[in-house]
Order: structure tokens, then C-alpha cells, then sequence
């Protein structure tokens, strides 16, 4: 599937008058600049085949940032294994699947400014209040997570007045929570609510936002750009910021989660 990538000088004049927000003559529809995207296609919600065609919600949302950036964009499905090679040997513009902004990788590709993070969240039985996410808080209670997880070195990090109780899988936690063996179960927010909308998870509800902390969730994810395309990049970052302020990002974005992930 890969394919070479056709550069033209108006592209990279119209990345230039992006990145530096001057104004552009009007561009008509059959000069729009290309962009081809790499996406995987085997990730949903976030990205998806359904009749051979991609879907969910990074592909919605590129088409939104594409429409501010007066671009065609042309989706190009790409395995996992290999997609930032093929993005460093020019067989496409961009990724934009679910691609997790680490310092390795960095090292051999730009990123735009990110357009999502799961947030980590705490559920407990429904008879239990809404809880700070605090040491004093939760001091004697036992809380559930995923063994050697992020979720498992926040608690014993930041939160050592409770009781960590780790499991191999979250949903082992999340039975020992319906049996009572635990006060809290932590956790991926989207993993969570899977569990809540069971019948299983009737018995429980979330009770907290896990405060942000990119030592232990992340950066998030963004879209990958080779370093060289600093226009290209501004671009990005500039429709990202756009979308999200004129409330186009939320639409998208309840149609697949019922939570916010900025």
C-alpha cells in the first residue's frame, strides 16, 4: 500500500501561510494541497474498517482539521508494524492512529500538539460519594488496578497511604469491587465505562477524575509528521487548536465517548 508522495511548491506555500497566519489568496477547490495520511484501520473506536471503508473517530476528526486546512486528504491505510518507517521514507504525509507520543519517538519523527488522552479515573459501588483523588482521601482504602500498570505506580507513588491491591486483569478487579473485597478499582476511563455499561457494572459508578500526571499517563497522542515539515506541523497544530475552540472537537467526540478526552 504504500505509495510515493507527490511535493508541490504550492503545498508548501500554503503549510507556509498557515504556520505564520498570514493571509492567502483564495484557493480553489481543484488546488487544494494533498496531504496522505497513514491510518491502521484496526483500532476502533478510533480508527476502523467497516465495508472497506475507514471510520470512527480519528478519521472524523481529520476531515474536520483537513476542511480548516483547506486540504484534501487522502486516508491511506497502513499496518501498525511499519508505519513510522513508511512516514520517514515518504510513502505518506502523516499518521493519525492512535500514535502515542514517547521520547523514542521523538527522536525520529515530529509530533503535532495532541488531539486526545484517556484520562484515568476511579469507580466504586454507587452507595460511595464523590472522592478527592488525594493521599488524606483515600488513606485506608483498598484500590484495585492492573499489576506493574501506570495505575499501579500512582497509587503506590502518590497515594501510599492507601491499600494497593493489583490484579492480572482489570476486570478481576473490577469483580472483587462488586464483591466488595475493595473500596475503588483504578483505571484506563474507557476500559471503566465498558465495565460500567454491563449489567455487571450496574452496581457501580465513577467517583473521580484522576488528575493528569504525564509521568504516569503520558503525553497522549498526536499526529506523527517527519521533522522536516515544520510547516506542515503548524498547520496541524493550528487546526487542532480550531476545532477544539469552536466546539467542532466535542461533536465528533460524543459520538464515540460519553467523556472528554482533550
Amino acid at each position: 500500500m504504500a505509495r510515493s508522495v507527490v511535493c508541490r511548491i504550492w503545498w508548501a506555500a500554503a503549510c507556509l501561510a498557515l504556520g505564520l497566519g498570514l493571509a492567502s489568496p483564495p484557493i480553489q477547490a481543484q488546488d487544494k494541497p494533498e496531504i496522505r495520511v497513514a491510518i491502521e484501520g484496526a483500532y476502533p473506536p478510533f480508527n476502523y474498517l467497516e465495508g472497506n471503508e475507514l471510520q470512527g473517530f480519528e478519521v472524523d476528526l481529520l476531515k474536520a482539521l483537513c476542511d480548516v486546512m483547506n486540504a484534501t486528504c487522502t486516508l491511506v491505510t497502513h499496518e501498525w508494524d511499519g508505519i513510522i518507517r513508511g512516514l520517514v521514507n515518504r510513502e505518506y504525509d502523516a499518521i493519525m492512529s492512535s500514535l502515542e507520543v514517547t521520547e523514542r519517538r521523538k527522536k525520529r519523527i515530529a509530533f503535532s500538539r495532541r488531539y486526545y488522552l484517556i484520562p484515568a479515573a476511579i469507580i466504586a459501588r454507587k452507595d460511595t460519594a464523590p472522592i478527592a483523588v488525594t493521599p488524606a482521601a483515600l488513606a485506608g482504602k483498598a484500590i484495585g488496578t492492573v499489576d506493574r500498570s501506570e495505575h499501579a505506580a500512582y497509587v503506590e507513588d502518590l497515594l501510599g497511604k492507601s491499600h494497593l491491591k493489583t490484579f492480572a486483569k482489570l476486570e478481576e478487579a473490577n469483580l472483587d469491587l462488586l464483591t466488595e473485597r475493595i473500596d475503588f478499582v483504578m483505571g484506563d476511563k474507557l476500559a471503566l465505562s465498558g465495565f460500567l455499561a454491563s449489567r455487571e457494572g450496574a452496581c457501580c459508578h465513577f467517583v473521580a477524575d484522576v488528575p493528569e500526571n504525564p509521568t504516569y499517563h503520558g503525553n497522549g497522542y498526536a499526529v506523527g509528521l517527519r521533522k522536516e515539515d515544520e510547516a506542515l506541523q503548524t498547520g496541524f497544530d493550528r487546526a487542532i487548536a480550531q476545532v477544539q475552540a469552536d466546539g467542532t472537537y466535542d461533536r465528533i467526540r460524543a459520538k464515540y465517548f460519553p467523556f472528554d478526552i482533550k
